[in-house]
């Protein structure tokens, strides 16, 4: 009876295994999954844990031993996604931006945002200018610590708070008057939510860059936000491409294509290329599930979407899940007694502590500070070769979809924007950045802030999950963008591809028919010319239609082949 019972516990104990899921706050969630349980109950068990609703805008990220990214599908199993074994980490992260954080109905859920656009804003993905960086800073001060007190914090206290890997006096001190004089008396609550109105007005609010590189072969950064497609290159935002622009996303190989249709109907193809082929077709996943949230308005006109057109290649896929639109009227039902939250306070992150305790200092090792200057001026030099490799479409947010003031947006005198001193270099994961100070502000000259010094940091953050450092700011108003007819050399390249993608589908079209039409021909010789009893090929003998065919047009062809034959074999024979 022992025996049994042990035997009984082992076969339990094989059939279930171990998950650690690493949430914002990075606390750690472990619980025992049953092997083939899939992602969808893992997702509820968290969300259960954090007494969630609003759970639509997140999900579970993790890395395979490739270092590649993936988001958990709910639909399948978990132990089959993992490439590794058993015990698994994973990490919860916002994978759906909310277009308008503010209007979230639930604290809990935007406590969680806030924590990841703090996370985003100190590891690079959130850029902005100093003013703005200075606003952001003060307002999670007020969130963690409360209202300035003289006894608590002596002069200089923002010096031991870190937002950013590396900042100026100057900016330190910004953040603590902010801090003393503009936010006295805003509660935890008041704070994040002014937190996330500012956030969400910068333009690389909900990016979460993948890095790929152009059809000229320079460095890019393609991200999908709320409100459409994006394009990071060099210290500009390239394209912008509204969600009811884009018309299908495509990836073959290592090569993703976007199509889109802008105004008088003006089409256009573009194509970037990711470093392997299961990082573009995490890039192409990415893309399908975000244009479905946000563009559809009901998650029934879902499609199963196809990664190409052509014969005997590509891979399915489809969204699960509700879209954006269903999400905000589900949110408007929820009544219940606000969750309790349990906020950090000053218990510093493991791997990003926007609030750390001790003196301020780059993050980048001593002994690597000479490797990180050279590739910076590595990467200025790239930059210069390339600043006008792709044609620039910069697109005005307050444009498109965000209401801003127009004093907001100015022109610089030149019309140029001003390159910051330390620009990201693709080739780079450890740079620091340094928020530019600058006498006068230009606003249209955004000089950036804050981004990751580390990539051991973010790997024990997002388990692995590769990071974008610090790219340059976003560029000028769409009049310094420039026309789009300096793209003359990529639309050449995308005709010519697209002849041969057409010409490749042609042709193996035509083997597809000339293999079924000898499939035809071996399945009438066996018909008419074997001797196989065979039930099914004796009932098809026996039709009238099958013995007319044979013989007025199978027996006069084949007397007409044998007789070729022969002629043929005859003047073999002759010669």
């Amino acid at each position: 009876m022992l025996s049994r019972l042990m035997s009984g516990s082992v076969r339990n104990l094989e059939r279930e295994f171990m998950c650690t899921v690493r949430l914002l706050d990075d606390t750690e969630y472990t619980c025992s999954i049953q092997r083939d349980a899939k992602g969808q109950y893992l997702f509820d068990l968290i969300c259960h844990h954090l007494n969630l609703l609003e759970k639509d805008y997140f999900g579970i990220r993790y890395v395979d031993p490739d270092k590649q990214r993936h988001w958990l599908e709910y639909t399948k199993s978990i132990s089959k996604q993992m490439k590794s074994q058993p015990p698994f980490t994973m990490c919860l992260r916002v994978k759906f931006y909310p277009p308008d954080p503010a209007a979230l109905k639930e604290e809990i859920t935007r406590y969680l945002v806030f924590l990841q656009i703090k996370r985003d804003l100190y590891h690079g993905r959130l850029l902005c200018k100093t003013s703005d960086a200075a606003m952001l800073a003060a307002y999670i001060l007020q969130a963690e610590i409360g209202d300035y007190d003289p006894g608590k914090h002596p002069e200089g206290y923002s010096s031991k708070f870190q937002f950013f890997p590396k900042h100026s006096e100057k900016l330190e001190r910004r953040i603590a008057e902010i801090h003393k004089t503009e936010l006295i008396g805003q509660t935890p609550e008041t704070a994040e939510l002014k937190f996330l109105q500012k956030a969400q007005m910068l333009e690389t609010y909900g990016v979460d860059p993948h890095p790929c590189k152009d059809v000229s072969g320079n460095p890019a950064f393609l991200a999908f936000t709320p409100f459409g497609f994006v394009v990071l290159q060099g210290n500009k935002r390239v394209h912008f491409l509204k969600w009811n622009e884009v018309t299908k996303l495509k990836f073959e190989g290592k090569t993703f294509h976007i199509y889109a249709n802008q105004k008088e109907d003006k089409k256009i193809i573009l194509t970037y290329f990711a470093p392997t082929p299961e990082a573009c077709k995490h890039l192409w996943k990415c893309g399908v599930e975000n244009q479905a949230f946000y563009k559809l308005e009901k998650s029934s006109q879902v499609r199963t979407v196809s990664s190409s057109n052509l014969f005997f290649k590509g891979s399915r896929f489809r969204y699960s899940g509700r879209v954006a639109k269903e999400v905000m009227e589900q949110s408007a039902k929820i009544k219940r007694e606000p969750p309790e939250i349990h906020r950090a306070g000053l218990v510093p992150s493991r791997s990003c502590p926007s609030i750390t305790h001790g003196p301020r200092l780059s993050s980048v090792p001593r002994t690597r500070r000479r490797a990180v200057h050279i590739s910076i001026m590595e990467g200025l030099e790239s930059l210069r070769d390339s600043a006008h490799s792709t044609p620039v479409r910069s697109v005005s947010h307050g444009d498109s979809f965000i209401p801003r003031s127009r004093s907001q947006v100015t022109d610089s005198s030149d019309g140029t924007a001003v390159i910051s001193d330390e620009t990201y270099s693709p080739s780079d994961s450890v740079l620091p950045t340094p928020v530019a100070e600058h006498s006068l502000e230009l606003v249209a000259s955004r000089q950036i802030n804050g981004a990751p010094c580390s990539i051991e940091e973010e790997k024990e953050s997002e388990a692995g999950t590769p990071i974008v450092g610090d790219m340059a700011e976003l560029g000028a108003d769409s009049r310094a963008a420039g026309p789009m007819q300096s793209a003359g050399g990529e639309a050449a390249l995308s005709e010519t591809e697209q002849v041969n993608k057409f010409v490749l589908s042609v042709l193996r079209l035509l083997l597809v028919t000339i293999g079924l039409l000898f499939v035809l021909l071996l399945l009438l010789i066996i018909l008419t010319e074997s001797d196989l009893d065979i039930a099914f090929l004796r009932d098809i003998r026996q039709t009238p239609e099958f013995e007319q065919f044979h013989y007025e047009y199978f027996c006069p062809l084949r007397r007409w082949f044998a007789c070729k034959l022969r002629w043929v074999g005859g003047l073999l024979i002759n010669k």
